[in-house]
């Protein structure tokens, strides 16, 4: 992926100042268009406002944390309607951290440091190719 995320919004979900900046650069580097918030609750407000094409999501957050945040909006989600991605960001390598984030509703799993070759394949699966 080679700027092929211009124009695309994506959303992040982290309360720790430095992984916001780390993950705005490297997809703004990409082309995409980034918002940031702080917490779930925050995720949840800005998923109600607009429409985004990727959200990446932490996982352990102050107030709601990415997991409740993800179940409250897959229940808000129109069935049959535009599905938004949402990919766990979380420190955690453990097997069942990541079922329990996909049981929660996310779509895949990048653990921090974010590895960019490894966020590109994974943005790569869950966007659909879009015209050049």
């Amino acid at each position: 992926m080679d700027g092929s995320g211009k124009g695309l919004q994506v959303l992040i979900a982290e309360d720790n100042i430095v992984n916001q900046i780390v993950a705005r650069r490297l997809l703004e580097k990409q082309g995409f268009r980034v918002e940031v918030v702080c917490n779930g609750k925050e995720a949840l407000q800005a998923l109600q406002r607009r429409r985004y094409d990727l959200v990446l999501m932490d996982i352990q957050m102050p107030e709601m944390d990415g997991v409740e945040a993800t179940r409250a909006f897959r229940q808000m989600e129109p069935p049959g309607g535009a599905h938004v991605p949402i990919v766990a960001l979380t420190a955690d390598h453990g097997p069942e951290n990541r079922q329990r984030c996909l049981d929660a509703g996310m779509d895949g799993y990048i653990l921090k440091p974010i590895d960019m070759k490894a966020l590109r394949y994974l943005i790569e699966q869950l966007l659909p190719p879009r015209p050049a």
